[in-house]
């Protein structure tokens, strides 16, 4: 009998059921009243995920397993389709799952979530900017790319990469003009060990050209990859201890919601009463399916460039879409909630997981080093989005905390945080506020994203 325990130990989905095995054990640890629950997924996989790649990047090429060494490497621990995958999975069943009250959560909270969105998204990109300005060795891209991570904005680092890559062509185009310390930086980024260019270059070849393309669209990626660990961890740990720490009755909260919403759903002609069957397949895949495409459309908003949703919103939007609409022809998008709460569930533990597998090693690796201002600008820039938002939406626009739960993590475009918010609350109602201000707090990732990393660092 053979057994490769390399190549078993590398494979995808031994590391994936692994991390979710163990991350659901570890969620059931109390530390006091507090249980992290299938949030405990992210965090074993960040050292899995840590450790792994690690022994991967130092397999030695003579023994058995170094071509899954190399794969593992090449795909970022788990092949990103994976990710994907869970994700479009976790959002339908919660946009399945929250859609009876969209109507009512829009029309009761929609000036408040489109001033909140844009609020988080604002202090997010004010915060990383002084943060920038005040810690050493972070240049423009990088500071873009935290942003992005820090508030776990996928279509965000998107935006944030085509940004780039025209900043920085424009930029090596105008080359001539440039001030000399322009020119210093540019040609640092190219050559930060100054073996191939001295300092007084008068011209740019085509290749050093496109190496800077390269490098400003790597800052990016890098910044991005140190800050969404430890967004999604601020995000989570958010709304697990905000209700402790300003004594929030989270059981009366969403009693008091509860006959709230149901006071205006009776008086309202927005929802009415749909028949709903166990679990419909097609109309769940129909869903996923049209809201993947939705994501993947562009949308031209002029000197901002063509902006789309993503997978997440557009999944997101669709299935809250449809299960507004509740039946299409043969089609019911009105499900048991039991089976679309495991469904949820499951992917979120999985969607997790992944999570950690994929971004371990930056997180860990970034603790050293000149990444530690990464790690440390990613911190308070999702602290002070999530505090901020809080105290807005919680003292000023007197938001019942569920609501403002779900409302936190839409604004910090993270999915993850919301799946915790969910746990924490023990309901559904957060998806709710997560969908009503998603788009524009998407939106305002958009913009500050761009502007970011054409401000003077």
């Amino acid at each position: 009998m053979q057994f490769n325990f390399a190549a078993w130990i590398m494979n995808p989905f031994v590391l994936m059921m692994i991390t979710v095995f163990l991350g659901m054990l570890f969620g059931k640890i109390k530390f006091g009243k507090f249980t992290f629950g299938v949030s405990g997924c992210l965090f074993v996989g960040l050292i899995i995920g840590w450790w792994v790649y690690r022994l991967a990047s130092t397999f030695p090429k003579t023994e058995s397993g170094y071509e899954e060494a190399l794969q593992l490497i090449k795909s970022g621990v788990i092949d990103k389709g994976f990710f994907t995958l869970f994700l479009i999975l976790f959002i339908a069943a919660v946009g399945l799952l929250a859609a009876k009250d969209i109507g009512i959560i829009i029309k009761k909270y929609g000036s408040k979530f489109i001033v909140l969105g844009f609020l988080i998204t604002f202090i997010g990109a004010v915060t990383t900017y002084g943060m920038a300005l005040i810690l050493p060795g972070i240049n423009s891209y990088e500071v873009t790319g935290v942003y992005t991570g820090a508030l776990t904005s996928s279509p965000g680092l998107a935006a944030a990469l085509e940004s780039a890559r025209e900043h920085s062509s424009q930029l090596v185009g105008n080359y001539d003009s440039l001030s000399e310390r322009k020119k210093r930086e540019l040609l640092k980024a190219i050559d930060p060990f100054g073996k191939t260019k001295t300092e007084d270059a008068s011209f740019l070849t085509e290749e050093e050209k496109r190496q800077f393309i390269k490098s400003a669209e790597a800052g990016i990626g890098i910044g991005h990859s140190v800050g969404y660990p430890f967004g999604v961890l601020i995000v989570i740990l958010a709304v697990n201890f905000l209700p402790v720490i300003f004594k929030i009755d989270v059981k009366k909260e969403r009693e008091i919601f509860s006959r709230e919403i149901n006071e205006t759903r009776m008086s309202s002609s927005i929802n009415r009463k749909e028949n709903t069957v166990r679990f419909d397949l097609i109309a769940f895949i129909a869903a996923c399916f049209l809201g993947y495409t939705f994501g993947r459309l562009k949308f031209n908003l002029g000197p901002l460039g063509y902006v789309g949703f993503g997978s997440t919103g557009g999944v997101l939007l669709s299935s809250l879409i449809l299960g507004h609409i509740g039946k299409i022809g043969m089609l019911n998008f009105r499900m048991d909630n039991k089976i679309l709460g495991v469904i949820r569930e499951i992917s979120l533990a999985f969607f997790l997981a992944i999570i950690g597998l994929r971004y371990g090693f930056y997180a860990f690796t970034a603790l050293s080093g000149t990444g530690i201002y990464l790690v440390i600008t990613s911190l308070v820039v999702a602290l002070m989005a999530v505090i901020i938002g809080y105290l807005v939406g919680r003292y000023i626009f007197k938001l019942n905390w569920i609501m403002l739960a779900g409302a936190l993590c839409g604004g910090m475009t993270s999915t993850p945080g919301l799946g915790a918010a969910i746990e924490a609350v023990g309901s559904e109602e957060p998806a709710a506020g997560y969908g009503a201000i998603y788009p524009f707090a998407l939106l305002g990732m958009v913009i500050f994203s761009i502007i970011l990393h054409n401000l003077p660092i």
